[in-house]
């Protein structure tokens, strides 16, 4: 019996060959006459100026050259319009055992395109580096976007354009294979259309980790020798992009579902708490949906190794707060690195199971006065709110909450 993922490959394969004997057909009606008629050009200079036989001869080259890019042009935008109709998350099957899991995860490595070195990818430093040094940038900034952009939503924008307020001449690169695409160039368009600097670049992992444990960690991956865990390894790839992209580079890193109020610049090496014991004043858990770093800083680097050190994909949180959260601890006090610990006010003014309050209207007088009084706070001792969108995607933005307040104030292109 055949395979069924395999007839599906042959058959696109066929689709694009297919494609791309129609498109050379029509390509080569229409310029015959062309060709023919730079024939007798040349044929007609042969009596004349050799020089005048060499401009006819190269005509005819640019002309073959330009009919093939735009024939290879307009075969990758098929091919984006046909993957951004295809984008999917994979995520293991549920109640399988580490065996099963590695044995699924072999079976559907070519799904994961993140994992594949492709044109795009071996492009990467060489785009973020012009991207960077070109657009002189006030400070930068990453963020990730791993899921397909088709669900690239309104929230997103919000936490996009939010920065941009706050830092008009900030430089954003969103590390996105998906977003690298022409659907991704559209929804990114009104902010280029603005004057502001952001570009979604394909991440190359394989060169972002080189020189780190993660580099052998990574490479067992994509040989599919680790088991990749319940969590998608989506969700864990990207606390692992986030933390060699600061190392390789610097900057600030922000989750997509982060609003920024005020600028961050002056902030240098910190890590915000998610909690503290508020008797002792001593925090309780980090987070890892802010970083804010130098390029090398070794705090990082132990984050890294970690990372591939640890690895746990059954786990949530095992690889992003409870990792940071981890390392610190076992610093201690003395740890002689140069990096902050902010509290929990700077990035996570209301936690995950307490954010749902922001989104909800004040019902009488004294939830009136509580919402003024909470945004006065935000409005002097926060930096930003983060949304948590894994417990708040469902919700709505009620009319006179704390968050419509803050998106009446930060969101102009998006209509959440």
């Amino acid at each position: 019996m055949f395979n069924p993922r395999v007839i599906k490959q042959l058959a696109k394969i066929f689709s694009i060959f297919s494609l791309i004997i129609t498109l050379s057909t029509i390509f080569f009606l229409k310029q015959r006459e062309q060709f023919i008629h730079h024939d007798s050009l040349i044929l007609h200079a042969k009596k004349k100026e050799p020089l005048v036989m060499l401009q006819a001869q190269r005509s005819t080259l640019n002309t073959l050259h330009h009919n093939v890019r735009l024939l290879i042009s307009m075969q990758e935008e098929k091919s984006d319009e046909v993957d951004y109709a295809n984008q999917k998350v994979l995520v293991v099957p549920f109640n399988l055992n580490k065996e099963q899991r590695i044995e699924w995860f072999k079976e559907n490595l070519q799904e994961f395109k993140i994992l594949k070195l492709d044109r795009l990818a071996k492009q990467f430093h060489a785009r973020i580096h012009k991207f960077l040094k070109n657009e002189s940038c006030e400070s930068q900034f990453f963020m990730t976007w791993i899921s397909p952009s088709s669900s690239f939503g309104e929230r997103e924008i919000l936490s996009v354009e939010s920065l941009f307020k706050a830092q008009p001449k900030a430089c954003l690169t969103i590390l996105s294979r998906t977003l690298d695409s022409i659907h991704g160039y559209k929804i990114l368009k009104p902010f280029l259309d603005k004057g502001f600097k952001v570009q979604a670049i394909t991440p190359n992992l394989s060169f972002l980790v080189k020189g780190t444990l993660a580099e052998y960690w990574f490479d067992e991956l994509r040989e599919g020798k680790i088991d990749p865990g319940e969590i998608p390894l989506f969700q864990n790839l990207s606390n692992l992009i986030r933390l060699v992209a600061l190392y390789k580079y610097g900057g600030v890193y922000l989750d997509i579902d982060f609003i920024l109020l005020k600028p961050l610049i002056g902030l240098r090496n910190c890590i915000g708490a998610q909690s503290m014991n508020y008797v002792t004043k001593q925090w309780t858990r980090l987070n890892n949906a802010v970083l804010i770093f130098d390029k090398n800083h070794p705090l990082l680097l132990m984050f890294i190794n970690e990372f591939a050190l640890t690895f746990n994909g059954n786990k949530w949180g095992h690889n992003g707060p409870y990792l940071v959260s981890r390392v610190v601890e076992r610093l201690g006090e003395k740890h002689g690195l140069e990096f902050s610990i902010l509290p929990p006010l700077a990035f996570y003014p209301a936690d995950w199971n307490k954010i749902g309050g922001f989104f909800m209207r004040p019902k009488a007088r004294i939830e009136e006065k509580w919402v003024e009084a909470k945004l006065r706070q935000l409005n002097f001792e926060t930096y930003g709110v983060h949304l948590w969108n894994k417990q708040t995607s469902g919700l709505v933005i009620e009319e006179g909450s704390i968050i419509a307040r803050i998106v009446s104030n930060h969101c102009v292109i998006c209509k959440v």
